[in-house]
């Protein structure tokens, strides 16, 4: 199983960085068998992030961190707060990645700040962002201002983090659903079956569309 920490901090030592290496110490902790960790320090690939945006193409740093994040089984992404969001580079770091290459993974998301009032970051900038790449964002998000190290409270949200994360690690992803009908949930909570799909005419791709007039007369008893 491979756990994968990206973070954005920019200082030796990095308080981001120690909030990342305790959620997956943590998250090491509460997964059964053994655990591949890497962790992908974006203050290294600041250049090569830069260079991807202007040539198309990412360097072989670069490269390397791509493959480790999307094919991890787990993420735990972590950013400084710049400006009541997440900082740029990290931001740049998830736009070169592909628009597919998070979806369905499970994701910790945290930050760290100079002060509590910027913790909101957590639901208004980066779960929006995660779920925007339909990834699957554990409910319990992480924010460390400077005065919650050491103090009470941090570790119990990093252990439950961790366990919700683990969780959904050791998963097994769903089977993909066999046939060619599709359900949908109709009104009452009964299951509609909805016909097959016809090809539009002129698409060489199969691409299949069900009209919307057609999907509901399929809901209707």
């Amino acid at each position: 199983m491979k756990l994968v920490v990206v973070s954005a901090g920019l200082s030796v030592p990095s308080s981001t960085r120690l909030l990342g290496d305790r959620l997956a110490a943590a998250t090491v902790g509460r997964v059964s068998g053994p655990v591949d960790l890497k962790v992908v320090e974006l203050r290294d690939l600041a250049v090569e992030i830069a260079h991807n945006f202007t040539n198309g193409f990412p360097g072989r740093a670069l490269s390397a961190a791509i493959e480790d994040v999307t094919s991890a089984d787990g993420l735990i992404v972590v950013t400084p707060v710049f400006s009541a969001s997440y900082s740029g580079l990290f931001k740049s770091f998830f736009d070169v990645l592909d628009k597919d290459a998070l979806v369905g993974k499970p994701v910790v998301i945290a930050a760290t700040g100079g002060t509590g009032r910027h913790s909101l970051v957590l639901d208004h900038a980066l779960r929006p962002l995660f779920a925007y790449l339909r990834a699957v964002v554990v409910p319990t998000g992480v924010y460390a201002a400077s005065e919650d190290w050491g103090a009470e409270g941090l570790a119990e949200r990093v252990g439950r983090a961790a366990g919700e994360l683990a969780g959904l690690m050791s998963r097994p992803a769903p089977a993909p659903a066999a046939g060619s009908e599709s359900v949908s949930s109709a009104p009452g909570g009964a299951e509609a079956v909805l016909p097959a799909q016809a090809a539009l005419p002129g698409r060489a791709d199969g691409f299949h569309v069900v009209p919307f007039e057609e999907q509901l007369a399929a809901l209707r008893p």
